[in-house]
């Protein structure tokens, strides 16, 4: 087993080499986003449309919030997986965040967009997966474009299943003062030891991208700027919560069809996110920084295990905010 992992690896590292191209440096962009559309869906939806300097795109956003919109609340951004809500497979179709936000003082942001991307800034264009400036789309020009459109008292929380559960992390780690709370549901934080570089250099790919237009070569020096286990200590003073299945297949997971469907891949990936999410943990633990590690018993890699951690994060989320 083993030694097939390593094989693996060094097959990835091989093939991102031979086609990472020089670095082409894009263009810098105005900081300043814009709201373009304001689309009311019903008294608590509403569809926020963005446009991104960065990435010279409109990006869309479900945005939940008491009747009348009122000024003053706190926000929570829940970012989604790896088809980044583009394939409707999202916290807003799924997560069960219409129901259980229905009653809360908070403004809920599910955006769409970012797949396969990592929810980064690459250095470099991608033929597959475009124009990627997600770090500063996150960091900077939603934030205050939904401050602007929903009169905000800028206090914020970020979170992340899957996919963007380490880029979460990484998030707030570059931008501390946005975020007073951060959560990483079911991911795989890490992008230099060899769990979180597998992750990291299989998700592009999986999407047809070359991750070596994301942060050079693996592992070069921005692997490590990125790496949120490396710079864990930058979320000291954080409300911190990680979570994470066993990969055994249970009730958490909801029905017969989500059981069913974590014996198919869900299982190892679920139990793969574990062994990712316990190096974080560790790493606080050694820098002495208070956080939540929430382990469950069961579940696999199942919307039913995201809600149920997502539910289970909110009063800290909470209280760290606001709310």
């Amino acid at each position: 087993m083993q030694r097939r992992t390593r094989f693996s690896l060094t097959t990835l590292l091989l093939a991102i080499a031979a086609t990472v191209a020089a670095p082409l440096a894009a263009p810098s962009a105005p900081a300043q986003a814009a709201v373009v559309g304001v689309r009311e869906l019903n008294a608590r939806t509403t569809l926020l449309s963005v446009y991104s300097p960065a990435m010279h795109r409109v990006v869309r956003s479900h945005v939940l919030h008491p009747p009348g919109k009122p000024g003053g609340l706190p926000s929570f951004y829940l970012m989604g997986g790896a088809g980044g809500a583009e394939d409707g497979i999202s916290w807003y179709n799924f997560g069960g965040v219409k129901k259980f936000f229905a009653n809360k003082r908070v403004n809920v942001v599910l955006p769409i967009g970012g797949r396969f991307s990592m929810m980064t800034d690459w250095q470099n264009n991608d033929p597959m997966l475009g124009r990627n400036k997600w770090q500063t789309f996150f960091t900077r020009e939603l934030p205050d474009a939904v401050n602007q459109a929903f009169g905000t008292n800028g206090s914020a929380a970020l979170g992340g299943v899957s996919m963007s559960a380490g880029p979460a992390l990484d998030l707030v780690e570059h931008a501390p003062s946005r975020f007073r709370a951060v959560a990483a549901y079911s991911g795989c934080p890490g992008t230099t030891d060899a769990l979180g570089l597998t992750a990291n250099i299989a998700i592009p790919i999986r999407g047809g991208g070359n991750p070596g237009n994301m942060w050079g070569a693996p592992v070069g020096p921005k692997w490590y700027q990125h790496d949120p286990v490396i710079n864990a200590g930058k979320l000291r003073g954080k409300t911190i919560w990680l979570s994470a299945g066993s990969g055994l297949p249970g009730p958490i997971d909801g029905g017969p069809l989500e059981v069913a469907g974590g014996l198919f891949g869900g299982n190892v990936m679920e139990a793969w996110s574990l062994a990712c999410t316990n190096n974080m943990s560790n790493r606080l633990n050694q820098l002495g920084i208070p956080h939540t590690m929430h382990r469950r018993p069961d579940g696999a890699h199942t919307w039913g295990l995201f809600a149920a951690d997502m539910r289970a994060s909110w009063p800290k989320i909470a209280r760290a905010i606001g709310a």
